[in-house]
């Protein structure tokens, strides 16, 4: 069961990825990306790297956080 469910959440990673690539509009990728890191995160925890999904979680917080930091910079300078 298990397996299965990781196997439905990595095929989620890739369609997410495909979805932020295509993505027009920042704002709805940097959700996606969101989205994305939490995924990783659990999927990192279900191959019992808890310590690796913990510091991904940290690391990819701060990324989004910069993101819409700067998107919202550039939105208001237009």
């Amino acid at each position: 069961m298990l397996g299965i469910i990781h196997e439905i959440l990595l095929g989620l990673l890739i369609v997410l990825a495909v979805m932020i690539i295509e993505s027009k509009n920042f704002i709805s990728a940097i959700i996606l990306y969101g989205i994305l890191s939490g995924i990783f995160a659990v999927v990192l925890f279900q191959l019992q790297a808890p310590d690796v999904a913990l510091s991904s979680i940290v690391a990819e917080g701060a990324l989004f956080g910069i993101f819409v930091f700067v998107i919202h910079k550039t939105e208001v300078c237009e």
